[in-house]
């Protein structure tokens, strides 16, 4: 590793939050320093987009907006509030939180970095973030944009994965919020918008959002602005011409094709669709039902007969649907049908289009269950 320049983080630091007074996105979370809120919006935002987030962040402050609510919530509201955001563990790690902090503070967020670190989908990233942001406490944060922020401007071309590397990077991490902590930001930018304004008592708060704000809009992964970045005369990657090695991530792991069949199966305008168990992936979303056939020559009608013990009546094709989840590429390719009778040899629930609606469903089956409606109303 390069040696470290003991004097570039308290260099950086008023550059950032001055670039982050200026420059920072007026986001919904970013008005308030209530915990739980700031809470909900981090998790939202674990391996999502911001402009996905919104709406949902919104949606969710709107339905439960106290951490009892969230304790308190029955799994469908849960499941249906977090629909399309994927990740679903995320949510439920967030009531087991929720129900913790009712049950061990009363219902109050915990203020103390290792009484956040403890509960249930929090991990050294997310309790960084909430304690900085909501309590401006200088607790550093390390996450894709800052890592990626970090090893372009110290030059650090070791894979942050590995164990001594990322230990630097956190250490960096904490440099930099301890010298914003220690720093004079009385200064108001945005008298307009108080809630920009760099005063002390949000400097460790600013920092660490600045960081992510920075490799959100301008140090990207690929196509860097570096000519308005706010910290280019500090950065080793763009004095050396390095910013799109940086970060050395290692080679990607090669995607896995899979292939499900699914059927779409109507009863008396009725559809057949199952919940998934507890334990496995999307845990307690619906779907109909839908089987891998990766590499299967069997023909739809014939898997069908498989598994249902019954001859399938004509099947046609409804749509196809293409998705990744982490390093899979997901083909689901769904059949309608209509059966004159419900004794089929499967498990699951008869549901109008309607019912449908108010059930979660997992992205792709939320598609299969619109076409599924649209084949209805098309029959009228």
């Amino acid at each position: 590793m390069p040696a470290a320049d003991k004097s570039k983080p308290r260099k950086l630091v008023p550059l950032l939050l001055d670039w982050f007074a200026i420059n920072a996105r007026d986001l919904p979370w970013r008005r308030t320093h209530d915990p739980y809120a700031i809470w909900v919006s981090e998790i939202m935002l674990q391996q999502t987009q911001v402009k996905t987030v919104i709406p949902f962040w919104n949606r969710w402050m709107t339905e439960l907006p106290t951490i009892a609510d969230a304790a308190n919530a029955s799994p469908d509201k849960l499941h249906k509030l977090w629909e399309g955001l994927g990740y679903y563990t995320r949510v439920r790690n967030l009531q087991k939180a929720a129900q913790a902090i009712v049950a061990q503070h009363d219902g109050k967020f915990p203020e103390s970095f290792d009484d956040v670190l403890a509960l249930t989908g929090i991990g050294r990233y997310t309790a960084g973030a909430i304690c900085s942001i909501a309590f401006n406490h200088p607790a550093p944060i390390l996450d894709g944009n800052v890592i990626r922020v970090l090893t372009r401007i110290f030059g650090i071309a070791e894979n942050p994965k590995e164990k001594a590397t990322n230990a630097w990077l956190w250490q960096l991490a904490e440099e930099l919020v301890t010298h914003a902590k220690d720093a004079k930001t009385a200064k108001a930018f945005s008298p307009s918008r108080p809630w920009r304004s760099l005063r002390e008592e949000n400097a460790c708060s600013f920092l660490n959002q600045s960081l992510m704000e920075l490799g959100a809009l301008i140090c990207t992964p690929r196509s860097p602005q570096c000519l308005v970045c706010p910290v280019k005369k500090l950065c080793v990657a763009f004095k050396e011409n390095r910013t799109e090695e940086l970060p050395n991530l290692g080679k990607r792991e090669a995607a896995t094709a899979r292939h499900f069949t699914a059927f779409v199966i109507e009863h008396n305008g009725k559809f057949l669709v199952q919940q998934r168990p507890a334990g496995v992936v999307n845990a307690h979303l619906w779907e109909f039902p839908n089987f891998e056939t990766n590499g299967s020559p069997m023909k739809p009608g014939d898997l069908f007969k498989a598994q249902f013990k019954a001859s399938a009546p004509e099947l046609v094709p409804l749509c196809t649907v293409k998705h990744s989840i982490t390093r899979y590429r997901i083909t689901l390719q769904a059949f309608h049908l209509r059966v004159k009778n419900t004794a089929l040899k499967t498990t699951g629930t008869w549901f109008s289009p309607a019912e449908l609606d108010a059930l979660a469903f997992s992205s792709a089956h939320k598609k299969l269950a619109s076409a599924a409606a649209k084949s209805i109303l098309s029959d009228r």
